[in-house]
């Protein structure tokens, strides 16, 4: 079946449908997906140099963000006003307009195309509005020649079905954006508190597992969990176990260090935990622990 008889029948528009869908769900990048459906539309059904025209930040006038069988001179061409011609006042009221024939047409400023590139036969240009969530956020505009068989209502309604998924995918795009930028800030406001805290308690240094260590010591910081500290000498444990007083809410009581291994064997219990006065031979008054104080 070659396109002109495709192009004639309610199938070929289901068909268009169905592509434009498949390329939606292919791609998070909405750039080959507006494309490929302006493709479609000119293959299929002869709607021809399909654009779609958003603000741009710089001005807010509208330009051409996506396009099919323009040139880039053509596509730099193509700006108007909110309100200008008739995109402009498509895009300002949020109706569609359909020019059946361009030459007799004043609010067809024919900027992005010049006329003695299009046929010599009558041209119309077809505009719908692009709406997302009530407000519009561009235009999806083409040309056919107004000679075609099929009839401009079925070309309307069409468009503003492929406006609506233009104007999602879109949508989704700018979300997937959005909380792309604020998960990427989350995660810097984190690196960053996490670095300051490690500084704040004297324990200096990027490297991912010395970060990873000063998360793991602060998260138990400010319970009553015993935490147990291991390392090989001078890998600052004693260091560690400052950071967690420091960061509980115990800060304000004081730090007891204990080397244990500088104390012998049988005094570790009473430098620990204390005595009381006559325990054990040299027991001359009663003696609070290190654990006490």
């Amino acid at each position: 079946m070659n396109s002109k008889t495709i192009a004639s029948t309610p199938e070929s528009e289901l068909l268009v449908v169905q592509e434009a869908a498949r390329l939606v769900t292919k791609s998070a990048d909405p750039h080959p997906a507006i494309q490929g459906i302006l493709r479609i539309l000119s293959q299929l059904l002869g709607l021809n140099r399909g654009r779609v025209l958003m603000p741009t930040p710089e001005t807010g006038a509208l330009g051409i963000y996506y396009s099919y069988g323009l040139t880039d001179e053509e596509k730099s061409r193509g700006r108007y006003m909110i309100g200008e011609g008739v995109t402009g006042k498509v895009f300002q009221s949020g109706q569609l307009a359909l020019i059946q024939d361009i030459d007799e047409e004043p609010l067809y400023l024919g900027r992005a195309v010049d006329r003695t590139t299009l046929p010599n036969e009558a041209v119309s240009f077809i505009a719908v509005p692009i709406i997302v969530e009530e407000y519009p956020i561009g235009v999806l505009a083409v040309h056919r020649l107004r000679q075609r068989t099929r009839p401009f209502q079925r070309d309307l309604a069409l468009l503003q079905v492929l406006a609506t998924l233009i104007g999602q995918t879109l949508r989704v795009n700018e979300l997937v954006q959005e909380q792309t930028a604020d998960l990427l800030s989350e995660n810097q406001l984190l690196k960053n508190k996490l670095e300051s805290k490690g500084s704040r308690y004297g324990i200096m240094g990027q490297s991912p597992a010395l970060q990873q260590a000063i998360q793991q010591a602060l998260q138990v910081a400010d319970t009553g969990t015993t935490v147990l500290l291991l390392g090989e000498s001078g890998t600052g444990k004693e260091r560690f176990a400052r950071m967690q007083h420091l960061a509980s809410a115990r800060s304000e009581g004081p730090f007891v260090s204990i080397n244990c291994a500088a104390i012998p064997a049988t005094l570790i219990e009473s430098e620990l935990f204390g005595h009381e006065k006559g325990a054990f031979t040299g027991a001359t008054a009663m003696k609070r622990g290190k654990v006490e104080l």
